[in-house]
């Protein structure tokens, strides 16, 4: 039980932190919501090539922003002592990821649905699926960003070291996710390993959505894959915690 009021009092003080944090929050919020209505405007000709790559980018902003926030955030968390006085406590390295998460994820969840309800009902998105399913997916990449945030921010020493995990962490799931071109067409070995990142399975499950009125064994294959790496993630962050005294 003491555990649980440490997980949620750490909870409580991130949240305060970032609620003292005005552009962190207009990073977290508004900026999907300004890059989903530059690239509506971006197609206001041609509404149908919106309708075929908008649903992706709903899963790849809020993926990409939260990975930022997340890692930089616990970043500082840990270069600054707060952590390493955390853990001084009696409760578990889980626990304490967990409060972490557990902060991050509320605001991932407001994110997801302020991106999501945007494009929807006010970009009239045209979606065969269930918006419920097209939501909970942005709302799971979101989450995901944040565990993997959480991860790899046990392997950084500066904060522009944590944005340098881009590249390794991002960039290549985006570049062969079949966001750029079907995975079908690429060469079998960037098929193979693209099947390895969860970020494909993500931009995959937004495609069916919107193609298909049923929701397919692959959707839910997909979303299933997906909140299984955002496990794996926070579980390996937990692993990497470590004092340094």
């Amino acid at each position: 039980m003491y555990h649980v009021k440490v997980t949620f009092a750490t909870t409580g003080r991130i949240l305060r932190q970032l609620s003292h944090d005005p552009r962190t929050l207009v990073l977290i919020f508004v900026v999907p919501c300004v890059l989903m209505s530059l690239l509506r405007w971006l197609y206001d000709d041609n509404i149908a090539v919106f309708n075929h790559i908008a649903p992706a980018l709903l899963g790849v902003f809020p993926f990409i922003i939260m990975f930022i926030i997340t890692s930089i955030t616990t970043l500082r968390e840990r270069t600054g002592g707060t952590m390493e006085r955390l853990m001084a406590l009696p409760i578990s390295k889980l626990d304490l990821i967990l409060g972490y998460m557990i902060a991050f994820g509320l605001l991932a969840i407001i994110q997801a649905l302020l991106a999501s309800s945007l494009i929807l009902y006010g970009f009239n998105l045209d979606v065969a699926g269930p918006h419920w399913f097209l939501i909970i997916m942005a709302l799971a990449d979101a989450l995901l960003g944040t565990a993997l945030g959480l991860f790899v921010s046990a392997f950084a020493r500066t904060e522009f070291q944590a944005v340098q995990f881009m590249p390794a962490f991002i960039i290549p799931q985006l570049l062969i996710g079949g966001l750029l071109l079907p995975l079908s067409q690429m060469p079998s070995l960037l098929e193979t390993i693209a099947y390895w990142m969860p970020m494909t399975y993500a931009i995959d499950a937004l495609n069916i959505v919107v193609t298909n009125s049923d929701l397919t064994a692959n959707a839910w294959r997909d979303l299933l894959v997906v909140v299984g790496c955002v496990i794996v993630a926070i579980l390996l962050g937990a692993l990497t915690l470590r004092r340094k005294s």
